[in-house]
């Protein structure tokens, strides 16, 4: 049994939420967001409070259970108070700048690299750190880690892109003799 998924799901006020056959939709005072559904899961939205329940007492449907309320508690919450992830970008010549919907890195390439800003995403980058902010938590998270990829933070120096209160495990360089 998932104790997630046992749990009632409270709707605050001013939150909207309704279903139209797979597809389940939060409005928000933020935005609005949609996500389709399996039928695995039931969905039972009443006044204030959304009920899951499994169709089939089977492995897959009881391992959707608590994600399905997961992902519904997310997206409730994310039409409220959007989320936020923060990068830090340490090194000599590394800059960060929006243009537009763009992002401009110069990562000590011979290149700049380019990154399109996606849909329902805000971003800023004042001086080495850059605030990703949107409603949406799955794409908050991907594309921070999509942009923390493009130059990870190495154990030497410690260059690189890391997340605000990451932690980089240094190592020792070459001893000189």
């Amino acid at each position: 049994m998932s104790r997630i998924g046992k749990q009632e799901i409270q709707i605050p006020q001013g939150v909207k939420i309704s279903q139209n056959g797979a597809v389940f939709t939060v409005v928000g005072p933020k935005g609005t967001l949609t996500k389709n559904f399996k039928d695995d899961v039931v969905i039972t939205i009443t006044d204030k409070v959304v009920n899951l329940t499994i169709k089939r007492n089977d492995k897959f449907s009881k391992s959707l259970w608590g994600t399905y309320a997961s992902h519904i508690k997310n997206m409730i919450t994310g039409v409220q108070t959007p989320y936020q992830k923060k990068l830090i970008l340490e090194g000599v010549g590394f800059k960060s700048e929006v243009k537009g919907k763009d992002f401009n890195f110069a990562l000590g390439f011979s290149h700049p690299v380019i990154v399109k800003i996606p849909e329902g995403i805000t971003a800023t980058a004042d001086k080495n750190n850059i605030t990703i902010t949107g409603i949406d938590k799955e794409l908050v998270g991907s594309f921070t880690a999509a942009i923390r990829a493009l130059k990870k933070p190495e154990p030497y120096k410690g260059k690189g892109m890391r997340y605000e209160g990451e932690i980089i495990r240094r190592k020792q360089g070459k001893k000189t003799v």
